[in-house]
């Protein structure tokens, strides 16, 4: 069977629910830049495109009417989100400094590696991997 051509993940797309906290939380904590923003009425929601790096683009989409994420137990879908880092212990010191929930950084049970979840402001669960 031919493999498909892909290159790299281009964009994540995540429903907040509050546009003030999420933005703040994903612009001005974890320091994504704001592309492009566009309220859209038809659609109820506020669609947001934020730069994670050179490659890869948050869509955040602000929707007040949206559910509630299921966390516990959890669901099927997409179960979290996963950032490399080079530095666990400094981000997760700014994390907490700026108020985020964050939990005991533990080692990851196969690699070893030192790993740390912590939350959005609508409780989507983030990991950091050193």
């Amino acid at each position: 069977m031919k493999k498909l051509n892909f290159k790299q993940i281009h964009h994540i797309a995540i429903i907040g629910s509050d546009y003030d906290k999420s933005l703040h939380f994903y612009r001005d904590i974890l320091g994504f830049s704001v592309i492009q923003e566009h309220h859209r009425p038809d659609k109820a929601d506020v669609k947001i495109d934020l730069k994670i790096n050179d490659i890869t683009e948050l869509e955040l989409f602000i929707k007040a009417s949206a559910p509630q994420r299921v966390n516990y137990p959890e669901a099927q879908g997409l179960r979290h989100l996963a950032f490399a880092t080079t530095q666990i212990e400094t981000d997760i010191k700014m994390l907490k400094a700026q108020g985020v929930k964050v939990e005991t950084l533990r080692k990851d049970d196969y690699t070893g590696e030192k790993m740390v979840f912590f939350y959005d402001p609508d409780g989507l669960p983030i990991e950091l991997h050193e």
